[in-house]
């Protein structure tokens, strides 16, 4: 057995490509677009890990405009990536407008929420870094 992917649905393309790609650094491996399904897939992945990938599904709206609401989804969980420097990640995210609603305190986690609030976990890589401000003493911020 070996891990594909896994899904997530999404409300807004383009603002969820432009949070996974632009601000977390994913890339797009690829995309199908499903004219008579009305939906889009696109499959992402971490720069050089290939095979750990998201596939972001989007439901076009009905004919007549509407958007299907998605709840919050809580029971699916998060998505976990490993970073070479966790300090330097959660500060490019809030210089693109993230909020990092659980710091890295510990040098070593931290947890942001995607345009869709699907919770995204950020995991030092290797051991934790030492405890350093601002990010010590950041609180929480709101749900994780």
């Amino acid at each position: 057995m070996k891990y594909l992917h896994t899904m997530v649905r999404v409300t807004d393309l383009e603002a969820s490509l432009a949070f996974y790609c632009k601000k977390l650094g994913l890339i797009e491996a690829r995309r199908s677009v499903n004219e008579k399904g009305r939906f889009t897939l696109v499959f992402l992945h971490a720069p050089g890990d290939e095979a750990a990938q998201v596939e972001l599904t989007y439901n076009w709206p009905a004919e007549d405009g509407s958007v299907e609401q998605l709840g919050s989804a809580r029971n699916f969980g998060h998505l976990a990536y490993a970073v070479d420097d966790i300090y330097a990640t959660c500060q490019r995210l809030m210089d693109h407008g993230v909020v990092i609603n659980r710091p890295p305190r510990d040098g070593r986690m931290a947890f942001v929420r995607s345009p869709d609030n699907i919770s995204i976990e950020l995991l030092q890589r290797g051991g934790a870094l030492p405890p350093q401000e601002p990010w010590a003493s950041m609180l929480n911020i709101g749900t994780w």
